[in-house]
């Protein structure tokens, strides 16, 4: 691409350094600015400035914040003593989107992963494994990928908890509403035959 203006490709640069971005729409979105309100340009920049800044990292649970402790783990109409963990912050957006689960989350920040380096240490699992044993969690829910990375980790963390008295489940695998058992994988399948449930269970929801 050829630009008249310095100022203009520099602006496409950066658009283009986020991810899913590449420099034709990033072109489209610094020209929709370009048509924009200067007050409304002033306004979108300085909200991302201060999101950079402001905000904050849950001090009980790791999901992001506007203050030290986030509003679901403040929120006492949900059941604090239900625990759902997942390895990402998208991964609570994800859940809280189904307006499914009225528990609270624990932010592990990735999952075990010896071939990328990723080992027990660099995750929240101790502040996991203290909050269980000061707050008195009853059940331990893990959210995490259907893949090894992820079991390794959900076997990790069961194992740090034996001899507590809670249950531990983790969320059901198996074929997805719509599919069809012809593409699925054969690890997907086997999960859906071990997940299997009462036929009146599931006609009736």
């Amino acid at each position: 691409m050829q630009f008249s203006s310095a100022l203009l490709e520099n602006a496409v640069n950066e658009f283009a350094k986020l991810p899913g971005i590449g420099r034709k729409t990033a072109l489209r979105l610094v020209l929709h600015l370009l048509k924009q309100d200067s007050k409304q340009v002033t306004l979108f920049s300085e909200t991302i400035a201060r999101m950079r800044e402001e905000i904050r990292f849950c001090k009980r649970c790791h999901n992001v914040s506007d203050g030290d402790i986030c509003s679901i783990c403040s929120n006492s109409q949900r059941k604090q003593e239900m625990i759902c963990v997942v390895e990402s912050i998208r991964d609570v957006i994800a859940l809280e989107s189904t307006q499914q689960y009225n528990g609270s989350y624990h932010v592990l920040g990735g999952i075990i992963s010896p071939l990328d380096g990723i080992g027990p240490d660099q995750l929240a699992i101790e502040s996991l494994l203290e909050r269980i044993k000061q707050e008195g969690t009853r059940e331990l829910i893990f959210a995490l990928n259907p893949n090894i990375q992820g079991d390794t980790t959900i076997y990790y963390i069961q194992k740090k908890l034996e001899g507590h008295n809670l249950r531990i489940t983790t969320i059901a695998r198996g074929i997805a509403f719509g599919g069809e058992l012809e593409y699925a994988d054969e690890h997907t399948l086997g999960r859906s035959l071990q997940n299997r449930m009462p036929v009146e269970n599931y006609v009736n929801r």
